[in-house]
């Protein structure tokens, strides 16, 4: 597990997630041309209220992934 720390709505929070979540994280932001932050800001927005952030992280993740094979 790899704990980073990123600032999301203008406040701190760490985020822990095994290393081959952090590694499709940062290829999907460049693929996206954005920044990290910022694509973690955009799932933070839209995740569903009783779930955490890292499990949100690592559901969008999944949906891309599930998407770029279906393509």
């Amino acid at each position: 597990m790899e704990k980073h720390s990123v600032t999301i709505s203008g406040h701190a929070t760490s985020i822990t997630l095994e290393p081959e979540f952090w590694t499709e994280l940062k290829r999907i932001a460049k693929h996206n041309k954005q920044s990290l932050a910022s694509l973690i800001e955009a799932i933070d927005a839209g995740r569903k209220p009783a779930q955490n952030l890292s499990s949100a992280l690592r559901v969008y993740i999944l949906v891309q992934l599930k998407n770029q094979s279906a393509s």
